[in-house]
């Protein structure tokens, strides 16, 4: 081997690898999904719609929606799935002081049969979604804009198996208004005589 094709070899061999090293951690990101389609690993089986802010006056409560879709060929266990075993879909809130956020709720979840549970069924969200709760301020709160950070639990399936479970975050502003009408300023009584 001549000097020049040595010294070829020393800067290609490097780069082989790196073009190899990287191929490899690019595979090892995907698996095999639905019907042996490639997925990523960590895909978004659920994704949260932007939520608008909400606008409240303190002491006075305001709902919040909060929109979510599962990705098509994947369903969620409901939050009150029918085995024990599942791990149910629940929203974890996070406001800040004097802002409390309660009565969350849920939709009912849809019956369906799966192919590795036969004779059972699971009850799940698919498709598009939303869970409400009430927002309330403290009647001290100052006027201003407040974040709730938030996350939405689940676990995905498909038609074969369930996955581990994941969370999305999902939040949202909370806009706290004054709780005073403005004062209406009237007019002093004016005489009913034209003045010139």
């Amino acid at each position: 081997m001549n000097p020049d094709s040595a010294g070829r070899w020393r800067l290609l061999v490097p780069a082989l690898l790196l073009v190899l090293s990287a191929g490899l951690f690019a595979a090892s990101l995907w698996a095999a999904g639905p019907d042996d389609v490639l997925v990523p690993l960590k895909p978004a089986w659920v994704t949260a719609a932007p939520v608008a802010p909400v606008r409240l006056t303190p002491g006075k409560p305001a709902t919040v929606e909060l929109d979510f879709r599962v990705a098509p060929g994947f369903h969620i266990n409901s939050n009150h799935p029918k085995d024990e075993l599942l791990l149910p879909t629940t929203l974890r809130l996070n406001p800040p002081t004097d802002i409390v956020v309660a009565k969350i709720k849920y939709p009912a979840g849809k019956d369906l049969v799966v192919p590795f549970l036969p004779g059972d069924f699971l009850n799940v969200y698919s498709g598009d979604f939303s869970i409400t709760a009430l927002v309330t301020a403290a009647r001290a709160l100052p006027v201003g804009t407040y974040r709730v950070h938030a996350a939405l639990k689940y676990q995905a399936c498909d038609n074969r198996q369930c996955y581990p479970s994941r969370e999305v975050p999902v939040d949202f502003d909370v806009k706290v208004q004054s709780g005073k009408s403005p004062q209406r300023q009237s007019n002093p009584g004016q005489s009913p005589h034209v003045h010139d």
